[in-house]
Parts: structure tokens; sequence; C-alpha cells
């Protein structure tokens, strides 16, 4: 398996946390479990004309080989032969109004194709990366082009991303100590509702599902780092009351326990073998 990151440079790097390549055509197993994370991403399928999608209980169908994958809080399945090359962007909260022109919360848990957004030049990026030789080529392409898509909507809309927005996601950021969604509005001068509007049309969700996702998210990157340590003290570090709550919030969004997310790790903290 090839597994490449790019960070991109300002001011894109307000927008985008990463660019990643993926090759991979010796996986041991056919699918994955992917953990909800809150952030969009897009994927591009260079190998072949199309993406797969994998319902529990359903068959397999194609999809278009360039998709926003939009904010999710619950896990999806994929097929592992996607990653045989494979290419992708992952927006920062809040990032990807500017790249869809939309409320961003339109996209949450739904995977939309990428011509319907971005039409031609998803078509046209495709090709490109395409004929690239090297995977570094191809991050340098698609940062070029996302650099190109924003600098003339930086110049006629100016901020993306109102600073009451901003401000929530630094507070809700911090574990246990997390400001609370009425604290924050507060702060802020707004009441619950305005704040949970325009956080949702902004990040993908309301401040309560974030916060949720986010103390999610922090017990992931524990137990993928191996780190060994009792499950009621990770579950107080990371925010949840107590380890019912860290037992019964892991299962709703990965859809198995913790003991089964620790024996299946693969090398992505939010991907899980299935066997």
């Amino acid at each position: 398996m090839l597994y490449l990151e790019r960070t991109p440079a300002q001011p894109l790097a307000e927008f985008v946390r990463m660019l990643w390549y993926a090759r991979g055509t010796d996986v041991a197993h056919s699918r994955e479990r992917v953990l909800p994370t809150g952030r969009v991403q897009v994927i591009l399928n260079l190998a072949r004309d199309f993406l797969l999608d994998c319902p529990e209980g359903g068959p397999d169908r194609r999809m278009p080989p360039g998709l926003v994958i939009g904010a999710r809080s619950t896990y999806e399945i994929v097929d592992t032969s996607d990653m045989a090359d494979l290419i992708g962007i992952v927006f920062e909260p809040g990032g990807f109004g500017i790249f869809a022109g939309d409320a961003v919360d339109l996209f949450s848990n739904c995977s939309v194709d990428l011509e319907a957004v971005w039409g031609g030049s998803a078509c046209s990026l495709r090709d490109r990366l395409r004929e690239l030789m090297t995977p570094e080529l191809r991050l340098r392409c698609l940062e070029n082009f996302l650099r190109t898509w924003i600098a003339p909507r930086l110049t006629r809309h100016g901020p993306w991303q109102a600073p009451q927005v901003a401000f929530a996601l630094q507070a809700f950021e911090c574990g246990a100590d997390a400001a609370t969604v009425r604290d924050v509005a507060r702060q802020i001068g707004w009441s619950e509702r305005r704040l949970s509007q325009v956080f949702r049309e902004s990040v993908g969700f309301s401040p309560v599902v974030w916060r949720r996702l986010q103390r999610f998210q922090r017990a992931v990157q524990q137990l993928h780092a191996g780190a060994d340590v009792r499950w009621v003290e990770l579950a107080l570090d990371c925010g949840f009351y107590d380890q019912s709550h860290f037992a019964n919030e892991f299962k709703a969004f990965s859809g198995v326990d913790a003991t089964t997310y620790s024996a299946g790790r693969t090398l992505w903290a939010n991907h899980i073998a299935v066997k």
C-alpha cells in the first residue's frame, strides 16, 4: 500500500486540511468500515470509471468516479478495490462552502456526483490527474486546481465563514473541558437557535452533533495509537460522562464496540477491516 499526504499552502490551507493519494492492490480484505469524522471529502477514482457503494445488507452499486462525500455522522462500508488508484481532499470544518457555493448541510450523510457540484471542471481535473505519472505530480496538480478555484471567489466574496462559527469550532476543541453550546452562544451574543442554524449550514451538523463527533474522534485517535488506558479514564479524558456513555456513543457512530475496533485497526485511524 502506497499512501501520501500533502498539506496545502495558504490561502488554501484555510479551507483544506490535506490532500491524499492511495494506491493499494494487495489489500488483504475486500471491505473496510469507514468511521465518521464530520468532515467533507472529495474523492476521485483514477483507476476505473466508477466507485463502489456497498450498503450493508444490499447489493453493491456503481457510483460516479468523482464524489463529494458529505460530512457523515454514521459509518459506511467501502470496497478496497477502489483504493487501487485513488486521490482525495479533506476539507477543514466550514471549509467546503467556498467550493460548494451552497449550505454544507445539504451534503451531509450523502455522496454527490462531483460533476453536479463542479460541472465540467470535475471531469477535466480527473482527466489531467490520470495523465500524470507520479503521485507527487498528481497531488501538486490537485492543489493547483483548488488554488485556482478559490482565487476569484475570495476576491469577489471575501470571508466565507462567519467569525462566530470559527470561534465556536475552537471552543468545542477541548476534551472534557469543552464549552457547551449555551456557553458559546452567550459569549458571541447569539441565541442557541441562531448559532445552531449558522453552524449547521457552514459545518454540516448542529453544534450538538459536532461535539458528539469530536468526542468520538478523540477516543478513536487514542485507540488507534494503541494507548494502554483504562476505559473509564479514556471516557472521561475524551469528554464522555462515564464508561457507559462512551460505550453507547462509540457503538452508535461506528457500529462496533471499542474492542472490535482495536482488533480490526488498519493504517488509517478511521478504517476498520471487515472480515
